[in-house]
């Protein structure tokens, strides 16, 4: 009877101890099916106009596939160009950094509920946003008074357009303002369409070689913000991969610095202008990603233009849409 009892408790040990391994096998791959799952694509948005050569050489040096391949992350370079596109592709998830979009868009969308953030800037470059025509006899904003002017509504241009107005003590309704794209206005401009364009980038001296001729700058007007941005679901969850982003961000921009005749080259060979001009165009950016102080106020400045022409209901708080990945 000892015998039997004995046999008894040992074989419930056994039981036990299978049950106690179970139970802890169960809660391993219970924990395994919650844990984060790997990330396997980043999708950055490349726009090399008007002249983005920080994205020109983070793509053609192939900066951001030699830091995620060894991850496995495949990296994808969607050509989305309009501001808009990308704050609906990030709304839909299908884009994860707006590398280079107009603060304008970022603003519109977080107005409109799109989880977008701004993560850093991009560029700031007044000179190359510009209002041009091909009359002789319209040089000043003032000589745009009842003028077919064609330009992106809602985009950094169309923020130049009615800052200029406004100096002249003008609005919009003292001209014809007709919404296209860059491309579409120059078209338009050059076919005598339209009497002026909104120009930018590369698109500036190529209208200039057929004759078109500057009318003003962004400069003294608006400080023509370009920002990085990053879906903000896409940070909460990987946070790390942004870091790694903007580090690569610093090495393209370090390319830049210390190697100047070849990112001529690459920024000639993808925009089709000149060496020469690319030169000339250089000298018009900021690509100091750090955000300043100033970077706010003109923020803040973008939001008031939006909301003072209609273009957005809802204002937001402007502190609310940067993401710190110090913190």
């Amino acid at each position: 009877m000892d015998r039997v009892k004995k046999l008894v408790c040992i074989l419930s040990s056994v039981f036990l101890a299978s049950a106690v391994l179970a139970g802890c096998g169960s809660s391993s791959t219970k924990g395994s099916s919650t844990a984060k799952e790997k990330l396997k694509n980043v999708n950055i948005s490349y726009v090399k106009s008007p002249l983005n050569v920080p994205s020109i050489v983070e793509k053609k040096e192939n900066l951001f596939q030699k830091e995620f391949d060894k991850d496995g992350i495949k990296v994808t370079f969607p050509e989305i160009t309009e501001g808009g596109k990308m704050t609906e592709a990030m709304a839909a998830g299908s884009l994860d950094f707006a590398n280079a979009i107009g603060a304008t868009s970022v603003i519109l969308a977080a107005s409109n509920g799109v989880p977008i953030r701004i993560i850093g800037m991009y560029s700031r470059a007044p000179k190359a946003f510009t209002i041009m025509s091909k009359d002789q006899n319209i040089t000043k904003i003032s000589d745009l008074k009842g003028k077919k002017v064609a330009g992106p509504k809602g985009t950094i241009l169309h923020q130049l357009l009615l800052g200029a107005l406004s100096k002249e003590n003008m609005k919009i309704n003292d001209v014809q303002f007709i919404n296209m794209g860059i491309p579409q206005a120059v078209s338009a401009l050059m076919a005598g369409d339209v009497d002026v364009a909104l120009v930018a980038g590369a698109s500036v001296p190529q209208a200039e070689a057929k004759g078109a001729h500057v009318i003003t700058t962004g400069e003294g007007i608006l400080d023509a913000t370009i920002v990085i941005a990053a879906r903000k679901d896409f940070l909460d969850k990987h946070k790390d991969i942004a870091k790694r982003y903007m580090k690569v961000h610093d090495e393209s921009l370090k390319f830049m610095k210390d190697n100047p005749d070849e990112t001529y080259r690459l920024a000639s060979e993808e925009t089709n202008i000149s060496i020469d001009q690319v030169k000339q165009m250089y000298g018009w950016y900021d690509f100091n990603p750090k955000i300043t102080d100033a970077d706010m106020k003109d923020l803040e400045a973008t939001q008031d233009f939006l909301k003072q022409n209609d273009m957005l209901k809802k204002t937001i708080d402007i502190k609310s849409i940067i993401y710190n990945l110090n913190k």
